[in-house]
């Protein structure tokens, strides 16, 4: 169980029947295609936002591993590649369904840290797409803290940095996002009802990288804080 502390004082456990992720929602980031070579990357400029599922079980919290699957050894990538992708994520407030854009800060408790590992090679070879990819243990570290709605002022002008080792790999604000979050919520509200504590991850900026056995990778968002996690390779003994 993941609990994080709030910025009213109390304490938030993260039980989410769903976390719902952006693809594709900074320009920069779209012109990472080449080097990213995942199918259904384009520079393509998305017409409404790109989808997919992370499932519960991805979740960990902050200082917790971020652990490349051992299953990686029973296939033969040539280079295989498993990425960080730092965001702002936030969470629901309360059950809502097609909602207007108008209304949809009403509907978010806070916004907190995430991290957004990919498995690059599983990700651009599943025929079913990115699922299984975005969804391995440990792929969705959350934290450190939840701010409120009303404590975080202007959520589309927050800057974004990832670190790996010390080292900036991604630097943004989310005022670059291509679907900003009012717009993303409603438009997610009206394909299918979203539940009070359920994740949406709102896209990651350029730089996004491979990681390694003994990184240490943090996520800091603005307001919020640093998120940081150590990362373990199962295929390594």
């Amino acid at each position: 169980m993941i609990t994080l502390p709030v910025s009213d004082g109390t304490e938030y456990r993260v039980n989410p029947s769903k976390i719902i992720a952006l693809g594709l929602n900074y320009h920069a980031h779209i012109q990472e295609s080449e080097s990213v070579r995942v199918q259904g990357f384009t520079k393509d400029i998305p017409s409404e936002p790109i989808l997919f599922a992370k499932t519960p079980n991805s979740l960990v919290g902050p200082n917790e591993e971020i652990v490349i699957p051992a299953i990686l050894a029973s296939y033969d990538f040539e280079i295989p590649r498993t990425d960080h992708e730092g965001e702002l994520a936030f969470i629901i407030g309360r059950d809502c369904s097609h909602i207007e854009p108008e209304d949809a800060y009403d509907y978010i408790y806070g916004y907190t840290c995430m991290n957004d590992i990919s498995q690059r090679n599983i990700q651009n070879s599943d025929r079913s797409g990115w699922f299984r990819g975005k969804s391995f243990d440990t792929f969705a570290p959350i934290g450190p803290r939840i701010v409120l709605q009303k404590d975080l002022g202007d959520p589309q002008a927050l800057a974004i940095e990832c670190r790996v080792n010390g080292e900036v790999r991604q630097s943004g604000n989310t005022a670059s996002m291509i679907f900003g979050i009012a717009e993303t919520l409603s438009f997610i509200s009206k394909n299918f009802s979203l539940l009070a504590g359920d994740i949406v991850l709102t896209g990651t900026p350029s730089g996004v990288g491979p990681l390694q056995q003994g990184d240490v990778v943090e996520v800091e968002v603005e307001k919020i804080g640093i998120l940081s996690n150590p990362v373990r390779d199962a295929r390594l003994k």
